[in-house]
């Protein structure tokens, strides 16, 4: 692979912020996660802010030069710009392109894709589980196993000629997480610090229990937590990612807002 190629592997985060206060107050930025892979760019779960976000990065990240948008699933620090982002994309429609992965339910059930944006868009592809997704000749990704939360939710593993990603977004853990999400990068949501009786109270989402049996079966090159909430904020997240190396002895990296990754320097 060359260097040009090299360079256009990145995952760029435009948000880090998980569960509602975190979101609503922005504490920490909720704008979702840019993937450039092998000359190919792919938006993440466009949250609230995610064209801000992109338009003050540095250096600036152009809409138009999006090729696909994917939103797991239709809670809205997930999906909240999903409309303007396409129309970004697409010039407010007057370039149709692009394509939008997502599931039914952001379609059909209290949809959060407008009609009218769908339209500037070349294809909508719904997601499904075990299903595999083309992104271009180098590069797809499939979504492996359905998610433990409350509305329809899938994770992502990418494959490129560098390297897997895989990608669990939010849920609650239950085993099949370790079978379905092994790769050289682990990214994770991990939205709580301590579980207090989680699923009772109606909370579906990782705890740091949970990161740390995952990161320890599935043994990636490196693992990389986001989507914080508040118990995680508190208990400081760069600490948290430097004990579990020393403890896991795997490299675990805090994402933070405007935190750009090279791919190619992680491996």
């Amino acid at each position: 692979m060359g260097k040009k190629e090299m360079e256009t592997n990145f995952i760029k985060f435009l948000g880090t912020a998980g569960a509602r206060i975190v979101v609503s107050k922005q504490i920490r930025a909720s704008g979702g996660t840019w993937f450039s892979l092998n000359g190919s760019n792919i938006l993440v779960d466009p949250g609230p802010g995610c064209l801000v976000r992109c338009c003050a990065s540095r250096p600036k990240l152009d809409p138009l030069t999006l090729d696909y948008i994917i939103v797991t699933h239709r809670h809205l620090d997930h999906c909240a710009d999903v409309n303007v982002m396409i129309e970004a994309m697409t010039e407010g429609g007057l370039k149709k392109k692009g394509t939008l992965f997502t599931t039914e339910e952001a379609l059909t059930i209290d949809p959060v894709v407008f009609q009218y944006v769908r339209k500037y868009l070349n294809k909508i592809e719904i997601l499904k589980e075990g299903a595999s997704y083309k992104i271009s000749d180098t590069v797809s990704f499939t979504t492996p196993i359905r998610h433990d939360h409350p509305v329809e939710t899938y994770g992502l593993i990418f494959k490129t000629p560098l390297c897997t990603i895989s990608y669990i977004v939010d849920t609650s853990f239950f085993p099949g997480l370790i079978k379905a999400y092994r790769g050289d990068i682990l990214l994770m949501n991990l939205v709580r610090y301590k579980s207090e009786n989680d699923r009772a109270r109606g909370i579906f989402h990782l705890n740091l229990n949970d990161a740390r049996k995952i990161i320890s079966e599935t043994k990636p090159k490196v693992a990389i937590l986001t989507h914080f909430g508040m118990t995680m904020l508190k208990a400081n997240t760069r600490e948290i990612a430097a004990q579990l190396t020393e403890e896991l002895k795997t490299r675990v990296i805090s994402a933070g807002d405007g935190m750009r990754l090279d791919l190619a320097s992680l491996l």
